[in-house]
């Protein structure tokens, strides 16, 4: 059958517009494209039709959007909350597995179609939560590492539970000897993929680098012929491809073979190149198979699902943390933040739909129950995360990071980097070299280079600081400096200077959760000036009783011209004091300009 043009631009155009709704709205756009596809597609308007050449770009996308995912994944992130992230894990999985499980063959559904949909009940989408954790501020929380583990683990566990339901499927039956083929192939597909990752990988990449091929198209190309062997592995071994292509992705991410700024180049390629064309395609067509007459035929098995998928993701979490010691307010917090799902579900679905092991009945259950839980996901996660601050139960900054990496170098950011000095390892960058060698005769330490260099930020330890602070007068440069510490080294609090930044550059900077450094500081080039020329002096100020900063300031006749360096409270500082952070009995350590 021909590709047809016009469909496949129509299907494309519908997903990029629903897919940046729903994002806009705060959801995956995995959901506008659903959505799309339900709307356009034969549930509805019948405007969008399916194809079997489209079904191959969409089985394409979906094989390459795995491999995202695995690229995506650090295996050291699944043991960062270790012990916690791992309870949650198993806890958020088996228990929304098992009560899905009994609901659907209670409806009168056969027991491989309630394997799928408790599978589909235990997953948790890492994207959607990623997102919220970054709206809701809460990204340099133990909440969060514990999410961001407990998401991996699970969509881990259930893509193996998957591949062993896919391979007794294929084979028949659950006699003891078909349970011990599949088992005895699918431990075999295991230990080649992961000789080929540990072992023959590394040697390939140095033998290419020295032979000179250090292309990103070349690199590319390797890259998805690797995936696509590892899918056929899988294949081979009685799994789905899917799987394959997730763990190529395991083993060919940074700091397994692939040097930083090659593995941030291919990520981003292949995200664009799935996430952006192909695998929209496999979003938009599987709404196509959406049955809008579950809402008449079925709606007590939907609600029934949602309601175990909801209360067993957050009851099974809960229960299962308790052996962390961290409590069980936390345990639901955590529930509840896992309980959206997300891509890994639908495409659970719509292999078992393709198979014939779900009807299309389950299959629209499915659809809506990851829509429905989702939805709950940054009110639930507001409300519990709230409700741990008010008890004081809401842990911030994490064990694993620690220090402060300044972008500018300039005589008001080196004061600064002083006093944060005392209280952990500070960084600075910057491409000036005599600010640099000021700061290293200053006894500090600092890198002369690029700011939106990634092999600068890497050896000034990026990937180990807690927070990123960027002080150049260049709100442009602030900008895209702070994204790159977010998306290559996930450094969670970040502030922003935006001097004299336009509203579409101060919009997208709170988008993305970056703090905006007070408005005081866009005066830094001053400051700078002053310093220089030793019209500055130190100054401490108490936070009393029912006094607020201006007033302090006021009373020291300052006002606008004082700069508040850092905070002092309970043995730690805080940078940039502002008027709703600090609290009676802070230390305020300012500058004053002296007349």
């Amino acid at each position: 059958m021909e590709l047809s043009i016009l469909n496949l631009l129509l299907v494309l155009l519908a997903a990029l517009i629903a897919g940046n709704i729903s994002t806009r709205l705060g959801y995956p756009s995995i959901f506008g494209e659903l959505a799309a596809g339900i709307v356009l597609g034969p549930p509805m308007l019948g405007l969008l039709q399916s194809s079997e050449p489209l079904a191959v770009l969409a089985e394409v996308g979906v094989l390459l959007m795995m491999l995202y995912i695995g690229m995506e994944i650090d295996p050291k992130e699944l043991f960062k909350a270790s012990w916690a992230g791992m309870l949650a894990a198993i806890g958020g999985f088996i228990t929304p597995f098992a009560l899905a499980y009994l609901v659907v063959t209670g409806f009168g559904g056969t027991s491989a179609a309630g394997l799928f949909v408790g599978i589909a009940a235990g997953v948790t989408s890492l994207a959607t939560k990623s997102r919220i954790l970054v709206d809701l501020n809460l990204l340099n929380t133990r909440i969060a590492h514990v999410l961001m583990a407990g998401a991996l683990i699970s969509d881990t566990l259930a893509l193996i539970v998957f591949a062993a339901i896919i391979g007794i499927f294929d084979g028949g039956g659950l006699s003891v000897q078909q349970l011990g083929l599949v088992t005895g192939k699918a431990i075999l597909f295991f230990i080649v993929v992961s000789a080929l990752g540990l072992y023959a990988f590394p040697p390939l990449w140095r033998r290419l680098a020295k032979a000179g091929l250090t292309g990103r198209t070349f690199n590319a190309t390797v890259v998805l012929l690797i995936a696509l062997l590892f899918a056929e592995f899988a294949h081979l071994a009685g799994l789905h491809a899917i799987l394959g292509a997730f763990l190529a992705g395991l083993f060919l991410r940074e700091g397994t073979v692939l040097e930083p700024k090659l593995s941030h180049q291919l990520n981003n390629l292949v995200h664009d190149v799935s996430i952006g064309f192909l695998a929209p395609i496999f979003f938009v067509t599987a709404g196509f198979q959406v049955s809008l007459d579950v809402f008449q035929n079925s709606l007590g098995l939907l609600a029934a699902v949602t309601i175990v998928a909801t209360l067993g993701k957050i009851v099974g979490t809960a229960l299962f943390y308790l052996p962390s010691g961290y409590g069980w307010r936390e345990g639901i917090t955590v529930g509840a933040g896992m309980n959206g799902r997300g891509a890994v579900e639908i495409i659970i679905a719509q292999i078992g739909l393709e198979l014939g092991i779900i009807t299309s009945e389950i299959f629209s259950v499915l659809v809506f129950m990851a829509i429905f839980t989702t939805a709950t996901v940054p009110i639930f996660l507001k409300w519990t995360t709230e409700w741990l601050d008010r008890r004081g139960e809401l842990v911030r900054s994490s064990e694993e990071r620690r220090g402060v990496l300044l972008l500018g170098a300039s005589p008001t950011a080196r004061l600064l980097a002083r006093h944060l000095s005392k209280d952990g390892p500070v960084w600075l960058i910057d491409s000036n070299q005599h600010n640099c060698e000021t700061a290293r005769e200053e006894g500090l330490n600092a890198i002369q280079g690029d700011g939106l260099d990634e092999d600068i930020l890497q050896d000034a330890d990026a990937e180990t600081m807690q927070t990123f602070l960027t002080l150049t007068p260049n709100s442009e440069v602030n900008v895209l400096a702070a994204n790159l510490a977010r998306e290559v080294f996930a450094i969670p609090d970040i502030k922003v200077l935006l001097t004299h930044a336009n509203q579409l550059l101060r919009r997208s900077a709170e988008r993305q959760g970056f703090t905006p450094i007070n408005a005081v500081w866009e005066d830094i080039t001053e400051w700078d000036v002053s310093i220089e020329h030793g019209t500055v002096e130190s100054v401490d100020v108490t936070v009393g009783k029912q006094k607020d900063m201006s007033s302090l300031f006021d009373e020291l006749h300052g006002g606008s011209d004082m700069l508040a360096l850092v905070a002092k409270r309970d043995g730690r500082l805080i940078s940039f004091p502002s008027e709703d952070m600090v609290k009676e009995g802070d230390q305020i350590i300012a500058l004053k300009r002296i007349v």
